[in-house]
């Protein structure tokens, strides 16, 4: 199965960190990362926002706990968003290079 998984980071610098972590290993076949997200969030009692940059993954659910992983391995968040949802469908050449991509 394929699924896209969103991961937000502290900064540009540490986003791109995991995304070359992520490709290097052939974890992701893919991440795109968007900068300047802007996040509202409840943290330690409170209500937080924050400046973050956006990962957006693709991958296999197979490699999902070692993609987890490797994600903690070089983020600074204690509790870093991991989510994964599942493709429910896409473009045959797209899904067979994410394949080759992944080998």
């Amino acid at each position: 199965m394929y699924i896209i998984i969103f991961v937000t980071a502290g900064n540009k610098k540490e986003a791109q960190k995991i995304a070359s972590g992520l490709i290097k290993e052939k974890l992701a076949a893919c991440v795109n990362i968007v900068d300047k997200v802007n996040s509202l969030f409840f943290w330690e009692g409170k209500a937080q926002k924050a400046k973050e940059s956006l990962l957006i993954i693709k991958s296999k659910k197979e490699k999902f706990s070692r993609i987890i992983k490797q994600i903690k391995s070089l983020h600074s968040y204690t509790v870093p968003e991991i989510i994964a949802l599942p493709v429910i469908s896409g473009d045959k050449p797209y899904l067979r290079w994410i394949d080759a991509a992944l080998r």
